[in-house]
C-alpha cells in the first residue's frame, strides 16, 4: 500500500522520532514515539522524513487510512501537502486527522486546505497542581472519594520499575477478563497496547505508577512528557472492587510523578457521553482542539 520511501514503525526508529518532536514539541497526545509504537499493531504506522519533517500515516483496523500532523523544525504546511500527496498515490482519501489548532489555523489561512473541528478527538488538558491536591469546592467530591479510599484500605503506592511489570499485566490480564476484552475489538485492542507498552517499558519513555493492596497491584497508570510544560496520561485502570482507587491512582500519579509539569492531558472522550461526563468532572483547565484537514488541490 506504501511508496517505497514510507517504513514500518520499529523501535530502531526512536532516535529519529526524538529528534523531530523535541525540534517541534507537540500538543495533541497521539504524537509519541511511545504511543504510536504501543498501538502499531492496531494503527499500522508507516513513516518517513521530508524537508526536515515527519511523515507519518495510519491505517487503523477497521477504518480508512489518514495522516497525522506532521512534526519537526521544517515547513510544516509543505509538509501537509506532501504527506496529503503521498494518501492519494497510496489510493487512499487525501485526510489528515488530529491536527492541532496551530497548525490548522495557519493551513485554513489560505485556499488550499479546508478544516473542520473535531471535537470527539480533542484532548481535555489539566493543571497537574490541582489534580495533585484536589483544591476547594470545585474537587469536594474527588477529594471525598480519595479519602475514603485512604481510610478503608491498607495500601502503597509505588513508581512502576522493572520488577512490578509482571504483576501490572496479570492485573491487566484480571482487568479484561471482568470486561470481557476478547468479546469487544477496541478494548482487545487497547490490551494488546498495553502489553507492548509494559514489555518494551525500559525502552520506551514511560513513567509509571502503582497502587498495592494485600501484595498485589491493584491499579495502575502510564504516562510520559508530551512537551516541555505537560505530561501525557495515556493509560490508567484499577480493579473496580475497590472504591475510590481511580480517584487514587490519578491524584497520587500525578502528585508523584509528574509535581514539575504545569499541565497534566488526559486525552480525548472519543464522543462517548460516560467518557465526557468522566473527564469533565475533573475540572480541565483547556482543550486541545484537533481538526480534520482536507485539501483543496487534490
Amino acid at each position: 500500500m506504501s511508496p517505497t520511501d514510507y517504513q514500518p514503525l520499529e523501535l530502531s526508529a526512536k532516535p529519529v522520532f526524538d529528534r523531530h518532536l523535541h525540534q517541534g514539541p507537540p500538543c495533541i497526545s497521539e504524537l509519541t514515539f511511545s504511543n504510536l509504537f504501543m498501538w502499531r499493531h492496531h494503527y499500522q504506522p508507516l513513516w518517513r522524513e521530508h524537508g526536515g519533517c515527519l511523515l507519518v500515516i495510519v491505517s487503523p483496523e477497521g477504518g480508512p487510512a489518514f495522516g497525522l500532523p506532521p512534526a519537526g523544525g521544517g515547513d510544516l504546511l509543505a509538509a501537509c501537502e506532501a504527506l496529503c500527496r503521498d494518501l492519494a498515490e497510496m489510493g487512499a482519501a487525501p485526510v489528515l486527522n488530529r491536527v492541532g489548532e496551530r497548525l490548522a489555523l495557519a493551513l485554513d489561512e489560505g485556499e488550499r486546505f479546508g478544516t473542520e473541528l473535531d471535537l470527539a478527538n480533542s484532548d481535555y488538558v489539566y493543571l497537574a497542581e490541582e489534580l495533585a491536591d484536589l483544591p476547594g469546592r470545585r474537587f469536594h467530591r474527588k477529594k471525598n472519594h480519595f479519602n475514603k479510599f485512604v481510610k478503608t484500605h491498607e495500601f502503597e503506592y509505588r513508581p512502576l520499575e522493572a520488577e512490578l511489570i509482571a504483576q501490572v499485566l496479570d492485573m491487566q490480564e484480571k482487568w479484561c477478563q471482568i470486561r470481557e476484552c476478547a468479546a469487544d475489538p477496541g478494548l482487545a485492542s487497547e490490551d494488546r497496547a498495553i502489553y507492548e507498552a509494559l514489555t518494551h517499558y525500559d525502552s520506551l519513555d514511560y513513567s509509571g505508577g502503582v497502587i498495592i493492596i494485600e501484595d498485589k497491584v491493584a491499579a495502575f497508570s502510564l504516562g510520559e512528557p508530551l512537551n516541555p510544560d505537560t505530561a501525557v496520561v495515556h493509560i490508567e485502570k484499577a480493579n473496580p472492587e475497590y472504591d475510590g482507587i481511580y480517584a487514587a491512582i490519578n491524584k497520587l500519579f500525578v502528585q508523584n510523578a509528574w509535581a514539575h509539569m504545569k499541565y497534566i492531558n488526559r486525552e480525548q472522550d472519543l464522543g462517548l457521553s460516560g467518557l465526557r461526563k468522566a473527564k469533565e468532572s475533573y475540572q480541565p483547565d483547556h482543550m486541545v482542539n484537533k481538526y480534520v484537514v482536507t485539501p483543496n488541490f487534490l
